[in-house]
């Protein structure tokens, strides 16, 4: 029997052994590589053709969302399921537009964890059964995607502003992401022209009660 080929991507060593070692033990599967930021695990990716490709949201420098895209326009073959601690509410449609076949959240078990593996490498979507009548709705054109002005950032616009609704500063987005903090501060101004804001606190606020609201929501 060929085992179907699996590589991951994820900064947390004790997550990529955890998920290593649940792979590994089903008969049909092995991992065959893995990295801990995008950079490496694209060039991972193309050296060894995996199956599937298990991917944080959160890596150093692009991120998850970013490394997708990568990986679509060098290997059009490779399941793509995002394994994250993010709330899927905020990214699972940004994923599947990206490119990824579903979206699992970290605090599944590991059944689960398996169940969305097998189904994304049958070649098919898996999101969660609060997320799959949503999803069906937004891409088969039954329901317009939301009007709420956030969906106008980029992706990695949406990661700082998500940030910064979390508190953390400038400084502190700039070490989380490894990169510098000039580099975040023009991503904060184009997020105040974008959502048409005049001032860094005006930013703050609406970015915390953004997410404050997003927490709110029923899943």
């Amino acid at each position: 029997m060929t085992k179907k080929r699996v590589f991951l991507v994820d900064d947390h060593p004790i997550m990529r052994q955890g998920l290593g070692q649940l792979i590994n033990h089903e008969p049909d599967m092995e991992v065959v590589g893995e990295a801990s930021d995008a950079a490496s695990g694209l060039t991972g990716v193309i050296e060894s053709r995996p199956d599937l490709v298990i991917i944080d949201i959160s890596l150093p420098g692009k991120n998850g969302l970013e490394l997708i895209k990568d990986i679509r326009s060098h290997l059009k073959s490779a399941a793509l399921l995002v394994h994250s601690m993010h709330d899927e509410g905020l990214y699972v449609e940004r994923v599947l537009r990206a490119g990824a076949q579903g979206y699992i959240m970290k605090q599944e078990g590991a059944r689960r964890v398996l169940d969305a593996v097998r189904k994304v490498l049958n070649g098919d979507i898996y999101v969660s059964p609060a997320m799959s009548g949503k999803i069906l709705e937004i891409f088969s054109g039954r329901r317009p995607t939301t009007q709420d002005p956030v969906e106008a950032l980029s992706d990695r616009q949406f990661e700082i502003f998500q940030m910064i609704g979390q508190g953390k500063g400038t400084r502190a987005i700039a070490g989380d992401l490894k990169v510098s903090v000039k580099t975040v501060d023009a991503h904060r101004a184009n997020i105040k022209d974008k959502l048409h804001l005049k001032s860094g606190t005006e930013l703050v606020r609406y970015a915390v009660r953004w997410v404050e609201n997003q927490n709110q929501k029923p899943q």
